[in-house]
């Protein structure tokens, strides 16, 4: 059984992303797994360690705990209120020992799973969430797709997801992996791809119509459609497409790549704003194709 990892801090956002990581397991027919992350002794500051002691440690990891315990039959008593449901997910729950990138890759790998689910920034912020945060390090190192869940979102039918793509050849994979994410729901990807006006059209749509032809001889799902967007920068032509293109998520790769980097410095946040509605999801580079 497919096993789909939340870590948590026991915030409302990570509890909000724990919402929807549970309905996606639902309707994929996957685990959840709830993980919190506690740091070791040496990584606190010499002048605390002397206030550790072995009964110290047994007792946060017991309180850590009752706190996955507590989360696990909060999630468990909002499930079966649900009628009907689709599937019934076991919920369990981990503490580790260990910063929180380390421990979410290892589970991860441990477990196989195929989506971390993570809660944005309560701020609601694009700056709040990359700058400063574990969010960004997991984002940085992950070798597995991130979901990043704003507080603002609730679970909801996926109808449509976007995915935005220069048309690189290892997009086709991700376009499959996707296609296994939206099956349950029958939904529409929306494959979107970002220009300026410099462009030759006849030799811009020869690039596209051999894209789509790989990406449907792959992915073997019917409902997968095309956009071309254009508009001066990349994050415009984001923000765009997500204030009109009635959109329920949004998907891209995080390559190194100047647009990237602008989105992590936060040099366009009030823009990017608006993006943080609708759930993010962030594959890594070099992906392989990926079964949710």
């Amino acid at each position: 059984m497919k096993t789909i990892l939340v870590p948590t801090d026991f915030s409302e956002a990570a509890a909000n992303a724990a919402r929807y990581g549970l309905f996606l397991a639902q309707h994929l027919q996957a685990g959840l797994l709830l993980a919190h992350a506690f740091k070791v002794p040496a990584e606190a500051p010499a002048a605390a360690q002397s206030a550790w002691a072995p009964e110290n440690y047994e007792q946060i990891k017991q309180e850590t705990g009752q706190e996955l315990d507590r989360l696990r039959h909060q999630l468990e008593r909002e499930a079966a209120e649900l009628s009907p449901r689709p599937y019934i997910s076991a919920i369990t729950g981990i503490a580790e020992l260990g910063d929180v990138t380390t421990t979410v890759r290892n589970l991860a790998d441990h477990y196989r799973s195929p989506l971390v689910v993570m809660g944005m920034s309560g701020a609601g912020l694009v700056q709040r969430f990359f700058l400063g945060s574990s969010s960004r390090e997991l984002v940085n190192k992950a070798t597995f797709p991130v979901l990043l869940v704003p507080a603002e979102s609730r679970p909801r039918p996926l109808r449509k997801i976007a995915f935005a793509t220069d048309l690189s050849a290892g997009d086709v994979a991700i376009i499959h992996s996707l296609a296994s994410l939206v099956r349950p729901f029958s939904a529409e990807i929306l494959i979107a791809q970002v220009t300026d006006a410099k462009y030759d059209p006849a030799e811009h749509q020869q690039l596209v119509d051999r894209f789509l032809s790989e990406v449907t001889g792959k992915a073997g799902y019917g409902q997968i459609y095309y956009r071309h967007v254009k508009s001066m920068d990349v994050d415009h032509g984001l923000d765009w497409l997500s204030e009109h293109g009635m959109v329920d998520m949004l998907a891209m790769v995080h390559r190194p790549h100047p647009v990237w980097e602008q989105l992590i410095k936060g040099s366009h946040t009030q823009r990017l704003a608006k993006h943080t509605l609708i759930p993010l999801l962030v594959f890594p580079p070099d992906t392989h194709a990926v079964c949710f």
